[in-house]
């Protein structure tokens, strides 16, 4: 025997509801196979569960369409700040810059290693670092670096930081518009499966092949196995 099996996605409970209100409307209210009651809870979780769906799917788009701006950001600034820290060691090498001077960089002044800057928190630390410090150095009178200055540095250090700032509200949106989406599938999910149970029970007299071309009207959905194919 074919079964039946609800929903278990988002655009699957939508179609299952509407299909069921949409049959209402159809046969009108003393033809209904399910109560009138049930047919007003499931308008109302249908239109919240379309909007709450609606809001997750543009918060998702979002997102991911920012965080490939966001990863050029992010890229660039790496670049420049892995590439500063190498024109300053070069420079220290060269006895341009006193190496105890690389102290105001929080860098150890016995290695010309480049920092680790594979994590976000570790480029934002390291930008803020060679910032304050090439500033720092420059007000005592020591001459800029150059190749890349430290202001174009800091322009793109600026960007990525802002970037970071601006995907994190998107991500915290759409890990909202989730949530809120979750808690409306267990009502939905209860809604549907009266609905169903009732319209079962309202066409159960009938034929089966009768039964299920009623039933799927009301968008129950029905799967036959391997052997039944």
């Amino acid at each position: 025997m074919p079964y039946r099996r609800l929903p278990n996605t988002d655009s699957a409970r939508i179609r299952a509801l509407d299909a069921a209100t949409k049959q209402g409307e159809i046969v009108g209210f003393l033809d209904l196979a399910y109560s009138y009651k049930i047919r007003n809870d499931a308008l109302q979780v249908l239109s919240q569960i379309e909007q709450a769906h609606h809001e997750y799917n543009i918060n998702l788009e979002r997102q991911t369409s920012n965080s490939k701006s966001y990863l050029v950001q992010l890229k660039t600034a790496k670049l420049y700040i892995s590439h500063f820290i190498q024109v300053l060691n070069l420079s220290v090498l060269r006895n341009e810059i006193k190496k105890e001077h690389k102290k105001l960089y929080h860098l150890d002044i016995n290695q010309q290693s480049i920092p680790d800057l594979s994590t976000e928190k570790a480029l934002i630390d390291w930008g803020k670092n060679i910032i304050e410090g090439e500033n720092e150095r420059i007000s005592k009178g020591g001459a800029p670096i150059y190749n890349p200055s430290i202001a174009k540095v800091k322009v793109f250090y600026d960007n990525f930081v802002e970037a970071k700032i601006s995907q994190k509200i998107l991500q915290q949106n759409t890990s909202r518009s989730l949530t809120k989406l979750a808690r409306l599938r267990e009502n939905a999910d209860a809604v549907i499966l009266d609905i169903w149970n009732q319209v079962e029970e309202h066409f159960k007299d009938l034929p089966d092949e009768e039964k299920r071309k009623q039933c799927k009207k009301y968008g129950l959905v029905y799967y036959f196995r391997k052997n039944e194919k």
